[in-house]
């Protein structure tokens, strides 16, 4: 009988230490291929050279974020992210344990709030054409990945799309026919793995008002969606205020989303200055607790812009990483417990 008791108790112990957190910690990592293609060393809190998946792993990190460009240049900063480097990057997480999120630009390049270029190959394509040419390029990613074993458990249909995708026709001021465009991508994502989950994202995660006119218009419209996404970044708010004044109204937009929309919601970007880690830290430690606070269980997690890109290499000034090519302080807050 004691042997038995023991036996149930080390299966126990060993069964806790196994148990995946659900909550997402993320780090988004599109510069990784290119930063060690280019002989970047990365190193771990005791200055060991590491691979950085694992540094990040140590971290607490269990979601890699990884964006997706139809015919990408080989720049080293605006470029790559093809279908195929982000498939090999999602298999390589994948096998590390790290859960997956596709993010679909529907670009060549960056798309954001400021530019939202339509891939070269579909200019001149008349609307149903371009409808098409959402459909299966996200098809064809989304069968490439489930061919490398990969089904991803969020999917972007568009990255900040605050203003639309896809140029002039996915422009929000012809909201029937952005949400035919989204509508696309969602049924592509569903046609091949129907239990990963679509995301649409915004940025100014703080903005209420934004957030409940876009989604409105969404509804409206009948665009499909499972996650509503948002970006926080203080340093880019008008001013560069710090973090305190407006992680309030995150907090407050979160909840209104999930209430209003009865959706699940997601920091799917987050940044901070990387000469200020400890004010980094403070900041990711309460958009944590305000994403963890929203009820009913349906804040989903928190997923870091880039952290391992450090400015020596990227010259981006909101990576958690330092000039010694160590991650800094700011990593530690996906370490504490809630």
């Amino acid at each position: 009988m004691k042997k038995l008791l023991i036996a149930l108790l080390t299966a126990a112990s060993l069964s806790a230490c196994t148990t995946t957190e659900s909550f997402v910690k993320g780090a988004d990592v599109g510069w990784l291929p290119q930063m060690e293609a280019s002989g970047y060393q990365f190193r771990n809190r005791d200055g060991k050279r590491q691979d950085a998946l694992r540094i990040l792993k140590d971290y607490g990190i269990n979601t890699i974020r990884l964006r997706t460009w139809v015919n990408p240049s080989q720049d080293k900063g605006s470029g790559h992210n093809s279908r195929d480097e982000t498939v090999a990057m999602a298999v390589r997480a994948q096998r590390m344990g790290m859960r997956i999120m596709i993010d679909f630009h529907y670009s060549d390049s960056w798309a954001d709030p400021e530019k939202q270029v339509k891939p070269a190959a579909w200019r001149g394509h008349d609307f149903a054409q371009l409808q098409k040419d959402v459909y299966d390029y996200t098809y064809d990613v989304m069968r490439a990945l489930q061919s490398a074993g990969v089904a991803p458990e969020w999917v972007q249909v568009g990255n900040e799309t605050r203003t639309g995708m896809i140029y002039p026709e996915g422009h929000t001021d012809n909201w029937p026919q952005l949400a035919k465009l989204i509508n696309q991508g969602y049924a592509a994502v569903k046609a091949v793995s129907p239990s990963s989950k679509v995301v649409l994202h915004l940025d100014r995660g703080n903005d209420n008002q934004w957030f409940r006119t876009w989604f409105d218009n969404a509804k409206a419209n009948g665009a499909k969606w499972d996650v509503i996404g948002m970006s926080y970044y203080p340093y880019w708010l008008p001013g560069r205020p710090d973090y305190t004044a407006s992680i309030d109204d995150l907090g407050r937009n979160l909840n209104d989303m999930a209430a209003r929309y009865g959706s699940e919601v997601m920091v799917v970007e987050v940044g901070g200055e990387d000469d200020r880690p400890q004010n980094t830290y403070d900041m990711l430690v309460a958009v944590q607790a305000k994403v963890r606070a929203v009820p009913g269980g349906k804040g989903l997690g928190v997923i870091y812009w880039e952290p391992q890109g450090a400015r020596s290499w990227s010259h981006y000034a909101l990576s958690a990483w330092g000039a010694d090519g160590r991650p800094t302080k700011a990593m530690d807050a996906f370490l504490r417990q809630p």
